[in-house]
């Protein structure tokens, strides 16, 4: 499974960005996809998932600010992310979780100004 992630940028807070990350490959294996962040100086986190069925998980966070959404079609799952504040900044990673292990994407940064 090869993931592709984009959307990342500089934004000023309040504002919105959407992240994308499109999934190729063996798919079929995959029941869960979403997005967890890397703050400067912080552990990896979880910020949402998506399961195959639809059944969305975030973190508190971000509840009431992002959602995340998939296209079926499109082997690729969304993250809206709205009333962006400066501690959203962070890596941003596509995970896509399979049968047997994990899969992450590249990484897209996002940046969030004051």
């Amino acid at each position: 499974v090869q993931l592709q992630a984009s959307g990342g940028g500089l934004v000023q807070a309040g504002g919105s960005l959407r992240l994308s990350c499109a999934a190729s490959g063996i798919i079929f294996t995959i029941n869960r996809m979403g997005w967890y962040r890397q703050g400067p100086g912080k552990q990896r986190e979880l910020v949402a998932t998506t399961t195959s069925g639809g059944n969305a998980n975030y973190a508190d966070s971000v509840k009431g600010r992002f959602t995340i959404s998939k296209d079926s079609a499109k082997n690729t799952v969304y993250l809206q992310m709205n009333s962006l504040k400066p501690e959203d900044t962070a890596v941003y990673y596509c995970l896509a979780a399979g049968w047997d292990r994990d899969y992450w994407g590249q990484g897209t940064l996002v940046t969030v100004s004051s």
